[in-house]
């Protein structure tokens, strides 16, 4: 659990109360195995090049933290947002794709119900954060309805919440972002974001 917890030690410096990094931590903890080490996309199709091959799921998740995090620091867009929702919002993107191929054991393509499962696991572990109960519906609920407009599938009878609050669309906004083949991150050898404007 410590070596899961430690794979996004720079994505936790995003969260400004210690209570809500203590959750991030304890969430991702409890993350099956194989979300450290599968690729983004099953089929490969779906996602840029950094978010394939060992790992590349982990990397994406942290492209949407890095959007996420640029993106709240800006006042202009960021303003709506309290401390507190700026810190849910990252730890809603550190789990949204934490059950993407099912709850355990890996399945072989991704679960198009994962948004659920992922908003699910949150819930089921409410006795273990410190998140309020209404903070944790609306982290939960962030998760649950990621994916936007693509809410349906033809393999599948559930129909997938849209985003509708501010949080809601803005997770749903840096997954797409980090889903997007055109903007292609560089990523070091711990698999950080390379950010130029920081060094």
């Amino acid at each position: 659990e410590k070596d899961k917890i430690k794979v996004f030690e720079k994505e936790y410096l995003y969260i400004k109360n210690d209570d809500l990094v203590s959750d991030a931590k304890y969430l991702v903890s409890k993350l099956p195995d194989y979300f450290f080490k599968v690729d983004a996309s099953s089929t490969g199709k779906y996602h840029p090049k950094y978010a394939a091959g060992d790992g590349g799921l982990t990397r994406h998740v942290k492209s949407a933290c890095k959007f996420a995090n640029e993106l709240l620091s800006n006042p202009i867009i960021g303003k709506p947002y309290s401390e507190r929702d700026k810190d849910l919002i990252i730890i809603a993107l550190l789990i949204h794709d934490g059950l993407k191929y099912g709850n355990d054991k890996k399945e072989q393509y991704t679960r198009f119900d994962h948004p659920i499962l992922a908003s699910e696991f949150a819930k089921n572990n409410k006795e273990n954060l410190n998140m309020s109960e209404e903070e944790l519906e609306k982290m939960s609920s962030a998760v649950a309805s990621h994916m936007g407009p693509w809410n349906t599938n033809s393999y599948s009878e559930i129909v997938l919440p849209i985003p509708k609050a501010p949080m809601e669309k803005f997770v749903h906004m840096c997954d797409y972002l980090a889903s997007r083949r055109f903007i292609n991150l560089e990523f070091d050898e711990n698999s950080n974001v390379i950010d130029e404007s920081k060094i």
